[in-house]
């Protein structure tokens, strides 16, 4: 069973700092340029914890994760940051507008503290593999600073939506503190202190099971801290504060879930030849081409081709692939055989799109999974027009488009206990840092 418990947050104090100059983004998600505006908006700001600068002087007894623990203290200290005097559970909506288009949509969730859970206790799934880099160093942010800053994005199946019930009725009576994002989304969170309450959510998330949909590194770095700490233990105390982490959970049946794609680009292939290939493929998928030979006709042909591109996904298997001259639309065959070109693959594995591209496609080219892995041919984009531009820029032999992933999949392979490709899933928005801190004190 799932266990969900309050908890004592640490959170900004807003008579002393403006939330907007304190939180950032998750710390994957920091490029140096935001690294470096974040630092300049506040003193206080988080990134001083969540993604710290290295300096050539750094050594043993000084380095980014001192100053992290040294920060934290400060702000603690200084009544920047403040416990909360009673236990709560803290809700949590995300307005936004889909990216590309002028729709807006709200995403409904709460934070609360998870139990750490292994794999194969069949209560908490991943769906993907994670890397040793980026776990060495939140590993050993969370040994000096004993916080955890970011949240854990955690899915759950609920289509009675029991807890949504809930949450709704607590933001409908009250005022959320608030903050915008640099990407436009509008944050708001709620804390919920009432006992009725705080115990009501954690029994009706009791027989749930939790996907992590985003976070992977943060949960199995929590899981290393919590063995850590358990080896280090005169007797197991499953109450330890190490034995949970802080999560914000969302409902697969609720509203404003939106999951992006992530387009491939192909590049230093020494032998490409976007002829040969589409003879290659052409047992296996129907190719229609939206040419154009001016700016103007490719405006149109490129409207044309997304908006066929996404019809092509809800009717059945559709990818895109662009190598300049013109946008071709990829369908895959009534009479392709997958179960035979991929027999070691499960059913689920074998309706996903990025598989597809990976299996059938990029190996097709000679991009093997090792290259993959290592990331020697490949690159990502999330937005369409710059995975396009990159061909045109000469910076990609070839871009292959995709439809989003589907919750319901994720769901799905997750469950299955297996996982998808690398950067199948993009959940968007992201959840911000420092809005709760938990701190295992």
């Amino acid at each position: 069973m799932a266990e969900i418990f309050p908890f004592h947050a640490y959170r900004y104090n807003p008579e002393r700092v403006k939330l907007a100059d304190v939180v950032t983004q998750p710390y994957d998600k920091i490029t140096p340029a935001m690294q470096e505006r974040y630092a300049a908006l506040s003193p206080n700001n988080l990134i001083a914890v969540e993604k710290g600068k290295p300096s050539p002087r750094d050594s043993a007894s000084g380095n980014v994760y001192t100053r992290a623990e040294e920060a934290l203290e400060r702000w603690i200290r200084d009544g920047i940051l403040r416990r909360d005097s009673r236990p709560g559970i803290y809700v949590y909506f995300q307005d936004y507008t889909v990216p590309g288009t002028t729709e807006r949509r709200t995403r409904k969730g709460f934070i609360a503290l998870g139990r750490l859970e292994d794999y194969a206790a069949g209560v908490v799934f991943r769906h993907e593999l994670t890397h040793t880099g980026p776990k060495a160093d939140r590993l050993e942010l969370l040994r000096r600073t004993h916080t955890h800053t970011g949240q854990l994005f955690m899915l759950y199946s609920d289509p009675q939506r029991r807890v949504d019930e809930l949450i709704d009725e607590i933001a409908s009576h009250s005022q959320p503190d608030e903050v915008k994002d640099e990407y436009g989304v509008v944050h708001r969170t709620w804390p919920v202190f009432e006992p009725k309450i705080i115990s009501e959510i954690p029994r009706l998330m009791a027989p749930q099971k939790l996907v992590i949909a985003d976070g992977h590194h943060r949960y199995e770095t929590a899981l290393a801290y919590r063995d850590e700490r358990r080896a280090n233990a005169d007797s197991l105390d499953r109450d330890a504060p190490f034995e949970k982490t802080m999560m914000t959970f969302f409902n697969t049946h609720g509203e404003g879930l939106l999951i992006l794609p992530t387009h491939r680009l192909i590049s230093s292939l020494p032998s490409f030849d976007v002829n040969s290939f589409r003879k290659k493929i052409s047992s296996l998928f129907d190719q229609e081409d939206y040419a154009f030979g001016s700016q103007a006709a490719r405006t149109a042909a490129y409207e044309r081709f997304q908006r066929d591109l996404a019809a092509g996904g809800e009717r059945g298997r559709a990818l895109g692939m662009y190598a300049g001259g013109s946008f071709t639309l990829l369908r895959l065959r009534r009479d392709a055989d997958l179960r035979k070109r991929m027999p070691d693959l499960s059913d689920a594995q074998r309706q996903l799109d990025v598989v597809l591209l990976h299996r059938v496609l990029l190996e097709g080219l000679g991009v093997t999974t090792a290259a993959v892995t290592a990331e020697q041919n490949i690159s990502y984009e999330r937005e369409m027009g710059a995975a396009l531009d990159a061909v045109d820029q000469k910076r990609a032999q070839i871009s292959f488009l995709l439809n989003p992933v589907r919750v319901q999949q994720v769901m799905e392979i997750a469950l299955a206990g297996e996982v998808l490709p690398q950067k199948s899933t993009d959940f968007y928005p992201k959840l911000l840092s420092g809005l709760t801190l938990y701190r295992l004190d």
